[in-house]
């Protein structure tokens, strides 16, 4: 089956509007930098200047640290978006009367809304059939943008995942009954999974929210008659616009439609009408594929999945490309090549940044910057066990962290900054900052 009516479709941002009515599901990564320019395009839809935005915390509500994730979301979009939100609590149903009523009334006062990480079941229980189930529902019915993403995205369809129960606890796959603000917003009869490109389990399948195949086939048996699975992707967003009946998607990824094994990937950068994807569905259900004449740069097809192919091939795998790095790193350490192993660290940097830029593998980012802070840890252990004198010895270890540590700075990454800075300090280097630069003497 062929869509005529989606091969023409254009690659382009959404089209502004007045009084937006939108429907925003994000897969992952929703205060990620790859994701700043998908939430300022949908601000800039709502027009300029300040107007009532908020953060529900539900769904991470029964964490100890949900004061941290929230001042985290706040400052990520003061910073990388450049909008002020608030925070509607409402972090149990046993809340008292003035928090529930000062939640809800947030919900429905806020022109832009997001929920995020955290529980689906948690959230779902928190939420069903109370005030701001009811709240959301108005939501997606009159003016304004409701951004679900990651935990509070599967609650949208028909039915969700319980993700922790099945992953972390062992329970057998199975679905709970899900918000369907999807079908009410819609007419969609789908079950939501983000994360759908997961690949945070190295060795075994986290695809499809930490389900596998194996899994998400048992999952699949068991939906409901008529619905369809409506995937996601990491640091990705499907953008329904409710009142000119499109979906968009943007970010790094694509958004994939399944039904029984079966798939079609709408890349980022597609628009269709919403009706699309429940004509995708049926033609899957009837034995599809589903020929929508794109595919998604770099990516590998899953069995019975329809995508034409389009764009570059995708570079070196990123692990592949930190091992390489990591390596030159540690060899130049271990021969006391200075500069080799200062070329080597700015490498990786540039690395990561260029990799963040592209949108390349980035389920593995996670662990590249993680490798990229443990092996300046090393490299200030080095210095630490090293000779400290004369200043040429160490001069070009120290200068590239001074670099890496300007670069943090510059960026507002202050834990990657004082975390050189303590580093340099063991190693009895002080470090005197300016207000363009950084200079260093031995202690």
């Amino acid at each position: 089956m062929q869509l005529s009516s989606t091969r023409g479709a254009k690659r382009r941002m959404i089209r502004p509007m007045a009084e937006p009515r939108i429907l925003a599901i994000i897969g992952s990564g929703e205060t990620a930098p790859a994701m700043a320019k998908v939430h300022r395009t949908l601000f800039e839809r709502l027009g300029p200047g300040s107007l009532p935005a908020a953060i529900l915390d539900t769904p991470y509500g029964f964490q100890e640290n949900a004061d941290d994730l929230s001042a985290r979301t706040v400052r990520f979009f003061e910073e990388s978006v450049g909008r002020e939100v608030g925070i509607a609590s409402y972090r149990s149903r046993d809340v008292d009367a003035l928090t529930t009523a000062t939640a809800v009334g947030r919900v429905r006062a806020a022109r832009y809304l997001m929920a995020g990480p955290g529980s689906p079941s948690y959230a779902l229980r928190q939420w069903a059939g109370g005030p701001i189930a009811a709240a959301l529902a108005d939501r997606v019915r009159g003016a304004g943008i409701l951004t679900m993403a990651s935990a509070a995205a599967l609650t949208l369809g028909v039915v969700t995942i319980p993700v922790y129960e099945i992953y972390k606890v062992g329970d057998d796959p199975s679905w709970l009954s899900g918000l369907d603000l999807l079908g009410a917003a819609t007419g969609l009869q789908a079950a939501v999974v983000p994360h759908w490109d997961n690949a945070e389990g190295g060795n075994h399948d986290t695809r499809f929210c930490y389900m596998g195949e194996t899994r998400l086939r048992r999952l699949e048996a068991q939906l409901p008659a008529g619905t369809f699975v409506l995937g996601v992707d990491s640091h990705t967003a499907l953008i329904l616009d409710l009142e000119q009946r499109t979906a968009a998607v943007a970010g790094l990824g694509g958004v994939t439609v399944r039904v029984n094994g079966r798939a079609t990937v709408f890349p980022s950068g597609s628009e269709v009408p919403i009706a699309t994807l429940a004509e995708v569905a049926a033609g899957l259900a009837a034995g599809g594929p589903v020929d929508i004449g794109w595919e998604p740069a770099g990516r590998t097809s899953e069995p019975g999945s329809s995508r034409a192919r389009a764009g570059a091939p995708a570079g070196e795998p990123l692990r592949d490309e930190m091992a390489t790095l990591e390596g030159a790193l540690i060899a130049a350490l271990g021969q006391g090549d200075g500069r080799a192993a200062a070329a080597a660290l700015l490498d990786l940097d540039s690395a990561i940044g260029a990799r963040i830029r592209a949108g390349e593998d980035s389920p593995d980012l996670d662990n590249a910057q993680s490798t990229f802070r443990a092996l300046i840890a090393r490299l200030g252990e080095t210095l630490g066990s090293g000779p400290r004198d004369p200043r040429a010895t160490v001069e070009p270890f120290v200068t590239t962290l001074l670099e890496l540590r300007n670069r943090a700075r510059a960026t507002r990454d202050w834990a990657l900054a004082d975390l050189i800075r303590d580093r340099l300090i063991e190693a009895g280097v002080s470090v005197a900052d300016g207000a363009e630069s950084s200079s260093w003497t031995l202690s």
